[in-house]
């Protein structure tokens, strides 16, 4: 096996990237300031509500592709896990969901948090309730995650005790995001959007090409798939697969669609920050043709890499841990073994700053959750200043507690991805219940919403702490309910959350219509946004999709 090392051009490469980042960050900054009005909450949390498509959708994609991501993906790849493609591929749907059917009733409440939305359609106990899940959620399932994939990266591009790198990443990500707010997050996430799609085409031109050489066959991707054989490139498994059954894939994913990309600060926060419906929905709608890429800009790398470690001469060789080879180390190992100076110092700035754009908007949204939904409610007097402030210095719990969760991830079950989405699946269903049925039902009542969520998180908590002790469980009906197939556990949660929903809700409990009318469905309301335009690029985006159902069938 070759392994080449980072060179001096490499690091220049690296260096030139990281102040372009920072040299953003402090544009805006002092764009900010520099306002006559003074610095605002609008400003900092919602880029000073004037974002167009084009950045709202580059950054749905870059915040959410983060090195979790590209680490998880790709180990998936490689592991024979190519089904795991499928939460990307869904993920385009997801996308057109949120901007036909979530985005209209966003812009009219004009609210800053997915929190106070809930309180204007529920109570205030609801909006108290989503804020510190969603908080815990992103320690849980964003903050710890990306950074251990932070520190795979570190440890296996550049050498660097994995502690060392995690911290070190998370305070450079930290310091801009404090600087610049949300403007700056969603600017940098644009031009990471670049960086990442063509430092993965160019990662998987060169593994084809050595697969070619190599292996002497057809060449291209015919030769890859000649190496491993087709059945390593099926998007569809068996519903008795233990990870990605075809039918939680079709029933469960989707509902942990719903929460992630329609219902969770985290994402929603950028199109809360459109200039107008119009630009949100576009945003949406570019974001969900972005989607469709992460199939072969980093699950395929995955696949290629795997072939390249197998045969008599492999190029290159999984470290192991534990006994089990790592996979997630695919990519970096990829970057380091194939690429060329430069390029690889080019691709190696790609992952870190995938790493940062996820850590940057996952800290910018804590802060606004913290900042609207808690500091605020309880001190409503505050300045716009203040306010601004209390944001800045609410990462800094996240991310120490961020960092405690992470030795607790070795005791789930499968790779780094299929964790991230294991733990979405114990939360997510009921507060996507909540949300759905609360904007097309207006029967729905804030008891029946407060009681489902109650429930669906006792019964998530179960689940989640009985897998973390399930080898000590011996058999019986508690290894049985720990070893149900996490997407259909989704499919049963959120089943069992929508009956609750209708079962619990009351006509003397339902709001007065005028104070929901403006954030629920009401039959005949026209969408502003429904343009032939529209209508034909949204349609664009379902055609591919089924496409590649039928083509990696």
């Amino acid at each position: 096996m070759t392994y080449n090392v980072l060179q001096s051009w490499d690091w220049w490469v690296i260096g030139t990237y990281f102040m372009i980042i920072f040299g953003v960050s402090l544009y805006f900054y002092f764009q900010r300031i520099r306002k006559v009005t003074g610095e605002t909450t609008e400003d900092y949390f919602l880029g000073s509500k004037n974002l167009t498509w084009m950045v709202i959708g580059s950054s749905l994609f870059a915040s959410n592709i983060g090195s979790e991501h590209l680490i998880g993906l790709s180990g998936a790849g490689a592991k024979g896990d190519f089904a795991a493609a499928q939460f990307e591929i869904i993920a385009s749907f997801m996308l057109l969901i949120l901007g036909w059917f979530f985005v209209p009733f966003y812009m009219r409440s004009r609210v800053f948090t997915m929190p106070e939305f809930l309180e204007k359609r529920y109570s205030k106990w609801s909006r108290s309730y989503l804020t510190w899940v969603s908080i815990v959620a992103y320690v849980i399932t964003k903050i710890s995650v990306t950074i251990a994939a932070g520190g795979i990266v570190f440890t296996t591009l550049l050498g660097i005790n994995f502690w060392t790198g995690a911290v070190l990443i998370v305070l450079f990500t930290g310091l801009y995001t404090v600087v610049g707010g949300l403007k700056v997050v969603v600017y940098t996430d644009t031009i990471q959007m670049f960086i990442l799609i063509f430092g993965s085409i160019a990662l998987a031109y060169y593994g084809v090409t050595h697969t070619y050489f190599g292996v002497q066959t057809s060449g291209g991707f015919t030769a890859v798939k000649q190496h491993i054989g087709t059945e390593h490139l099926s998007l569809w498994r068996s519903f008795t697969h233990p990870d990605f059954p075809w039918t939680g894939i079709l029933f469960g994913a989707p509902i942990l669609g719903v929460w992630y990309w329609c219902t969770d600060q985290f994402i929603v926060q950028r199109v809360l920050a459109a200039k107008n419906n119009d630009q949100a929905v576009k945003g949406t709608i570019f974001g969900a043709y972005l989607k469709l890429l992460p199939l072969f800009l980093f699950v395929i790398p995955g696949v290629i890499a795997y072939s390249l470690s197998i045969g008599d001469h492999p190029v290159i060789q999984f470290p192991e841990i534990n006994g089990k080879m790592d996979y997630d180390a695919a990519l970096p190992l990829m970057t380091m073994t194939l690429l060329p100076v430069g390029l690889k110092g080019l691709v190696v700035a790609g992952l870190l700053a995938a790493l940062m754009s996820s850590l940057s908007s996952v800290f910018n949204s804590c802060a606004t959750l913290f900042t609207m939904d808690v500091y605020r409610v309880k001190n409503p007097e505050s300045s716009q200043k203040k306010l601004v402030r209390v944001g800045q210095l609410a990462t800094a719990l996240l991310v120490v507690l961020g960092l405690a969760w992470i030795p607790l991830m070795n005791l789930m079950d499968g790779g780094l991805f299929q964790k991230l989405q294991s733990i979405q699946a114990y939360i997510s269903p009921p507060i996507a219940a909540v949300f759905l049925m609360g904007i097309y039902n207006r029967k729905i009542t804030h008891v029946a919403a407060k009681w489902t969520l109650l429930f669906g998180a006792s019964i998530g908590s179960l689940r989640l702490l009985l897998e973390l002790i399930k080898t000590k469980l011996n058999g019986g009906i508690l290894y049985q309910f720990a070893s149900i197939n996490f997407l259909h556990f989704a499919v049963l949660l959120f089943i069992l959350s929508v009956f609750l929903l209708i079962l619990l809700s009351r006509k003397e409990h339902m709001r007065p219509l005028e104070d929901i009318q403006h954030i629920t469905y009401q039959k005949g309301s026209n969408n502003e946004s429904a343009s032939t335009e529209n209508k034909i690029l949204s349609l664009i985006v379902c055609i591919c999709v089924v496409a590649l159902w039928l083509i990696f069938i």
